[in-house]
């Protein structure tokens, strides 16, 4: 099986970021609509879907033509699509890549897969956003919060593990829900939480990222093509192409993106940082048996 044509396989959400220069203000605050509830604000009628936003039948026939549609029906279809993808199992996952597999070495496939993501997640990241999140996380005023779903924990845990090292007030949130509102409480105005959140969304994830917003938290969302409900509530978000020849989904572009943060961040505040971990150095070597990695030192 081929990989997907990233032009076929665009989300409704992508297309409107790469369409966004061309949009006149009302289809903007048309898609803005959609984009806060996504993506079911575009699954009614679109009567009702054009007063989601106020604005005419007319502009939401537009800008489904802009987002190269046919029409509304079409690009309904589009929307219901995407719901299906998202509640993929890893067994439905499977059976869709390997019907027509072809010859090529897993390998090779996987590759083309991850390239074809990387290349697909780069083109829908503003660098503007992208600057303005390394601001943000830099600026060690504001505690930073950690958090990740079943799956992508071991994402939040790798960011948690190099910004613990780059800069103070750092958090990792517990895998169980039962100890979040403890985390909540010292969660304060102006506080990030960078939340992990990909298909088959974690509806408990959600609504601790709800309450965070509640408290006026900032809100920095790593998540797929198809966009977790977080995303109502970001600050900021990374919509990242996950999809790949397996029954699992591929972390490779979050990953990346969580290396480039974390490179551009430690640019920024370096000399904070070295003298960080030269501290950081000096505590480890005071403690017998131990390194900053955390493995044994040779007993001599």
């Amino acid at each position: 099986m081929k990989v997907e044509n990233p032009k076929k396989s665009e989300t409704v959400a992508e297309r409107i970021r790469l369409a966004s220069t061309r949009l006149t203000p009302s289809e903007h605050k048309l898609a803005n609509a959609l984009l806060a509830s996504y993506p079911v604000a575009g699954l009614s009628s679109i009567t009702e879907f054009a007063k989601v936003a106020r604005v005419s039948t007319p502009t939401a026939l537009r800008l489904a033509k802009k987002l190269g549609f046919a029409g509304f029906p079409s690009f309904q279809a589009a929307l219901r699509g995407e719901v299906k993808a998202q509640l993929q199992d890893p067994i439905a996952r499977h059976q869709r890549w390997s019907q027509d597999a072809p010859d090529a070495h897993v390998l090779n496939r996987f590759a083309d897969a991850v390239m074809e993501n990387l290349r697909g997640s780069l083109k829908l990241v503003d660098h503007r956003s992208f600057d303005r999140i390394a601001d943000l996380i830099a600026d060690h005023h504001q505690a930073v919060h950690v958090i990740g779903g079943r799956i992508t924990r071991p994402l939040a845990e790798y960011l948690h593990t190099h910004l613990h090292m780059i800069r103070p007030q750092v958090t990792l949130m517990p895998a169980q829900p039962a100890s979040w509102p403890q985390y909540l409480l010292n969660m304060k105005r102006g506080d990030i939480l960078i939340a992990f959140d990909v298909r088959r969304y974690d509806p408990r994830l959600a609504e601790f990222a709800s309450l965070a917003y509640d408290r006026k938290v900032k809100i920095v969302l790593f998540t797929d093509q198809w966009m977790s409900p977080i995303a109502s509530v970001a600050t900021h978000a990374f919509p990242l192409r996950i999809d790949a020849p397996s029954g699992w989904d591929s972390n490779v572009a979050t990953l990346f993106m969580i290396e480039a943060l974390i490179a551009d961040i430690v640019d920024r505040r370096w000399p904070e940082t070295e003298s960080r971990i030269r501290e950081l150095e000096s505590l480890t070597s005071a403690l017998p048996g131990i390194t900053l990695s955390g493995r044994l030192r040779r007993n001599s």
